[in-house]
């Protein structure tokens, strides 16, 4: 393969351009984050009905941690095979 300036690096699975000559290489796991994410709806939603509820707080002490962390585990779940597959 050429590698002048408009060269192509390779393509992704799904058929997009990982990456020209000239420019970065994208970062597959953001894409694959995006296309996650309506899967974790639930997760999503009991974070934002925490955040709402700690809104109120005015003693700050409450937090949405453990909500935050279960819509991101949920996220990773899903992103950690499909991501290990591409790695491969």
């Amino acid at each position: 393969m050429a590698r002048g300036k408009n060269a192509l690096l390779g393509y992704g699975r799904m058929g997009h351009v990982l990456a020209w000559a000239d420019e970065e290489p994208v970062d597959p796991k953001k894409y694959l984050e995006e296309r996650c994410k309506p899967q974790c709806v639930k997760p999503l939603y009991e974070y934002e009905k925490c955040v709402k509820r700690v809104e109120k707080d005015d003693t700050g002490h409450k937090h949405c941690t453990g909500q935050y962390f279960d819509y991101w585990s949920c996220i990773d779940k899903c992103v950690a095979p499909k991501l290990l597959e591409k790695l491969k």
